[in-house]
């Protein structure tokens, strides 16, 4: 795919893996890289799940390049933040399931990256926080404003006003990592939940993502208006009679996502 991203495809499966060593920094060129791998992904059209991690075992994403902070002003400074918001708001509104597969640290831009994804799945070695405060600065790619929503908003302002650290034990009893696993598993077991979810109505998936997603911060009716609508559109597709019929036949679906 590039120099900095390695996407391979497996039928509907994708697996990218962001590799800039040492530790997969997110460079203006990583950045750009992801947002051209994501713009392709979805333009395939035959993606029904993306599985995300960092190249080795020591990192996921340790956080942005600080190298080119040193000349930002508050024009460039807003750009920069602006331009990694946009591309990581592509990434969460993908239109298949995307997993984080977190294998190391997950820091900074890393974890807002993670906090894009759908499922977070770590291993127990990963460590994880938003220690951009450290630096006389903030999360500015969609941190602030993902964390107060994915864990409790006290913790979450916590995490972000302290810059401090947790472990993924930590991480996994406040809510922010979905599943825990051994070190050297968090690939594994990604791939695990990528092969349930390509067994599901692709269309039905690719919906729910976008009830949930354009739900979140409506009132509840509202919310429920856009799921009903939704829901109304999976009644007029091959894949909901063939998943009714096959229930009722007791045999296994056969979707074709149409």
């Amino acid at each position: 795919m590039s120099d900095y991203i390695a996407v391979v495809k497996e039928d509907r499966l994708a697996l990218v893996t962001i590799d800039h060593p040492p530790v997969n920094a997110l460079n203006s060129r990583v950045l750009e890289a992801l947002e051209k791998c994501f713009d392709q992904l979805a333009a395939d059209g035959n993606i029904g799940a993306v599985v995300l991690t960092g190249a080795g075992e020591k990192a996921f994403v340790a956080g942005a390049d600080i190298g080119e902070f040193t000349t930002l002003t508050a024009d460039n400074g807003e750009q920069l933040s602006r331009r990694g918001q946009l591309i990581f708001q592509k990434i969460e509104d993908f239109p298949a399931p995307v997993i984080a597969a977190v294998n190391g640290f997950a820091l900074g831009g890393g974890l807002e990256l993670a906090l894009a994804c759908d499922i977070r799945v770590l291993a127990e070695n990963a460590r994880v926080g938003l220690p951009e405060v450290t630096l006389a600065i903030f999360p500015g790619y969609g941190g602030t404003q993902r964390l107060p929503r994915t864990i409790a908003p006290g913790k979450a302002r916590e995490l972000i006003f302290t810059g401090e650290m947790i472990d993924a034990a930590e991480a996994y009893r406040i809510g922010l990592a979905d599943h825990l696993v051994a070190p050297g598993e968090a690939l594994t077991q990604s791939r695990k939940i990528a092969e349930k979810i390509l067994k599901r109505g692709p269309i039905a998936v690719r919906l729910a993502k976008e009830a949930v997603n354009r739900g979140r911060g409506l009132p509840v009716n509202a919310g429920c208006k856009v799921e009903a609508q939704l829901f109304g559109q999976l009644c007029d597709t091959e894949d909901q009679k063939e998943g009714a019929a096959a229930f009722l036949e007791k045999r296994p679906p056969v979707y074709k996502g149409r």
